[in-house]
């Protein structure tokens, strides 16, 4: 009889979460508020849930709900979830990367996974139903370059266009090469402004990426007055660049550095239009 009792009170307490905008919730949360029924009881009642297709575990302890416009696909959208599961594992965020270039107007390249900046320890991936969430840890999370962008849940923590520009670079290899990150820089420059280039981010970014973004806008975007403006900002800040090559993996010999950013071009970047 508890059983079927549990079904009903935690059904409703679901469709509750729902009706005030929350798309997630927590394990520890539901028992404080059935904190006269039994484990067992609980237990039984979430698995009920899941196999109806309401609700989905998508880490130990954390469950997605989905709304009937989302129970085919048996999996949220991450806008709607991202923000409440990354403070229930206590992580400062942004989302980043192609994803945050498409919030910016670059969705040229539809990515196949979603990326979310978060700091360390390292978190190993989600996947779920065809989902994957990618995390890459960073030493720390530049506030100062971090948007909120308003979902139907809330809000979620998106990296601006200058950020977004030098994570693209400096996490090359993790959205495909140099070649989607300078299809993706392309369009992202449209939103781009020569005064992005500020003190703060540059202290944030490492040299040789700055470097690689300078020669990337110049000579694959061709977008001279950015690339001057974060040419000029680097002088300003009297930052060394050393001889750094294009693809950090590739061949350098014989190829040719003679370009303002010292970077040797021992690769043909090839924009997708």
């Amino acid at each position: 009889m508890e059983n079927d009792q549990s079904n009903r009170n935690l059904e409703g307490w679901v469709e509750e979460q729902l009706s005030l905008g929350r798309y997630g919730f927590s394990l520890n949360s539901l028992r404080e508020s059935f904190d006269k029924h039994s484990e067992t009881a609980i237990k039984f009642a979430l698995k009920r849930l899941t196999d109806k297709g309401k609700i989905i575990s998508i880490y130990k302890g954390y469950y997605l709900i989905l709304p009937p416009q989302y129970t085919g696909k048996r999996i949220l959208p991450p806008a709607l979830f991202v923000d409440a599961f990354m403070k229930f594992l206590g992580r400062p965020y942004y989302v980043a990367l192609l994803n945050a270039a498409a919030y910016h107007g670059a969705s040229h390249q539809q990515p196949q996974e979603y990326f979310v900046m978060t700091s360390f320890p390292v978190l190993r991936a989600t996947q779920k139903r065809g989902l994957k969430l990618n995390y890459v840890s960073i030493k720390s999370i530049p506030e100062k370059f971090v948007d909120q962008k308003k979902t139907e849940s809330g809000y979620l923590n998106v990296s601006n266009p200058a950020l977004t520009a030098t994570d693209l670079v400096q996490f090359e290899k993790r959205i495909g090469g140099l070649n989607r990150a300078a299809t993706v820089l392309n369009e992202l420059a449209e939103v781009l402004n020569p005064d992005d280039f500020s003190t703060c981010l540059l202290d944030h970014v490492p040299v040789t990426v700055l470097q690689r973004l300078g020669f990337l806008l110049e000579f694959a975007c061709f977008n001279t007055s950015l690339a001057d403006a974060l040419y000029s900002a680097m002088e300003k800040q009297s930052l060394k660049v050393y001889r750094i090559p294009l693809k950090a993996s590739g061949p350098v010999k014989g190829s040719s550095s003679a370009n303002r950013w010292r970077v040797i071009e021992n690769t043909k970047i090839e924009i997708d239009e």
